[in-house]
């Protein structure tokens, strides 16, 4: 390298963004992740040993992933090869495990290959660096949004570990903010920013633990303030909210963040919190989230968690499905809104789902019962001769419009799969049913007891000596 390639990249290091220059070179200087790099944990350990292993980093943006992987390599004097499995491929990756070999052998150095956004990596991609993780040519430090469990190989994931990055505190964002402040030589400290009290907070919270975002917010808003009489480049709470004009959200319709605010969704509506309910509504309407993806979900809620306690309830659900096709985001999402907290506060009981998947038990156990003649329509004169239909007892001949007959196959006569609970309309039912099941237990008793008297009258006389 000449001096014109190193002024050059000492050139470019100064044009990156602020949140690329304040990267630590080491591990004191890292925020956050105490879980991770905090004293005596193994993966510090790990570091300061000089032998990390390979490690998939699973973690939101800007939680330090890629900062993580750039102080292991320089904490253990590897050379750091990063690539984006956006835009690179096989080639690239023989390139930098041939370099790799031949660093190893003439320099004895290792070399760590960091692969952001492994996940985008299609399984022959995740294949051509098996062998070489394995072997150990290159240390494989692997960053990713998404579920690895998921998006990642399953040989793959037996040679790494997954270590878990949790997103980064407000106090945590405080600290490094305030570190590129107040840094001459990388951050803002020479263009002498002032940043006022209620700016901080706003930047923070505008951020959503994403410490990339607050630092290159923090620089546009440095950059586009003039500096004053002083030379003071003073930044208000206005500049921070035009800087940013909304908060950024993290969602992606096909990860986990999709699946994890729909089970959020659903579980605040069955928890009968409308208020939470409506709150994860809003953050998957406002990401882009399909609005019939979330109706869907609120008639399958409808009959599982609230069935016969309210029966409106699927009413309403369907309803939904109608309004949102027909009149389209964004006013649907007040209909939306609507569904949400009419199911969230509405009585629940999931007896309708309990009873349907005992009697879907019964059938996968194959007690598959032939249905009793009485039951069976004689649609022919030869049906007829066999019985079908005979002894058949049609409900509106009978006071009430009700009458005891066996309904179910011999094999399953008295099993009762439906049991109302006592909430809402179901109250009504159980009252209804309840009558029922004690005609049913005492017609049963009844013909037990005859059974009985007809067996004693049958016995033979106790013999006598």
């Amino acid at each position: 390298m000449d001096l014109f390639e190193y002024q050059s990249e000492e050139q470019l290091k100064h044009e990156a963004p602020l949140a690329t220059r304040m990267r630590p070179q080491r591990l004191e200087g890292f925020v956050g992740q105490e879980h991770l790099v905090g004293e005596g944990c193994t993966l510090r350990k790990a570091i300061e040993s000089g032998q990390p292993p390979s490690l998939i980093f699973w973690g939101p943006p800007g939680s330090g992933k890629t900062t993580l992987a750039y102080v292991m390599a320089n904490s253990t004097n590897s050379h750091f090869s990063p690539i984006s499995a956006v835009n690179a491929g096989v080639s690239d990756l023989r390139r930098i495990i041939k370099e790799a070999r031949e660093r190893r052998k003439l320099y004895r150095q290792k070399t760590i290959l960091f692969i952001d956004e492994i996940h985008r990596f299609n399984k022959a991609q995740q294949d051509a660096i098996l062998p070489f993780v394995e072997n150990g040519t290159i240390t494989l430090i692997g960053a990713t949004t998404e579920n690895p469990s998921f998006e990642v190989i399953s040989p793959l994931l037996s040679r790494c570990r997954i270590l878990t990055l949790k997103p980064l505190g407000d106090d945590e964002i405080r600290v490094i903010i305030l570190r590129a402040l107040s840094d001459k030589l990388e951050g803002l400290g020479g263009l002498n920013v002032e940043l006022d009290d209620d700016a901080i907070p706003h930047l923070i919270m505008m951020s959503n633990n994403d410490a990339r975002i607050a630092l290159n917010a923090l620089e546009t808003a440095a950059l586009t303030t003039p500096p004053d009489a002083d030379g003071k480049r003073r930044i208000s709470l206005s500049v921070i909210e035009d800087v940013l004009q909304q908060r950024a959200l993290l969602y992606d319709k096909g990860g986990e963040q999709h699946y994890n605010l729909t089970s959020a969704l659903i579980k605040s509506m069955r928890g009968s919190d409308p208020d939470a309910a409506l709150y994860w509504l809003a953050r998957m309407l406002e990401a882009g989230e399909d609005p019939l993806f979330i109706t869907r979900r609120l008639v399958i809620l409808a009959s599982e968690d609230i069935g016969m306690a309210d029966p409106q309830a699927l009413v309403i659900a369907t309803a939904t499905q109608q309004a949102v096709h027909f009149v389209g985001m964004p006013e649907a999402n007040l209909a939306l809104a609507e569904a949400t907290v009419y199911l969230a506060t509405a009585p629940k009981s999931n007896s309708i789902y309990r009873a349907y998947c005992l009697a879907q038990e019964e059938v996968k156990q194959g007690n598959l019962g032939p249905v009793p003649l009485h039951l069976r329509n004689p649609v022919t004169p030869l049906m007829k001769e066999m019985g079908y239909g005979k002894g058949y007892k049609y409900a509106h001949h009978y006071p009430g419009h009700f009458v005891e007959q066996q309904n179910l196959p011999a094999s399953l006569q008295g099993k009762q799969f439906y049991t109302p609970s006592d909430q809402g309309y179901e109250k009504e039912m159980r009252m209804r049913l309840k009558n029922r099941w004690q005609g049913r237990k005492n017609s049963g008793k009844a013909k037990r007891e005859e059974k009985t008297r007809g067996g004693k009258r049958g016995q033979n006389p106790p013999k006598t000596s």
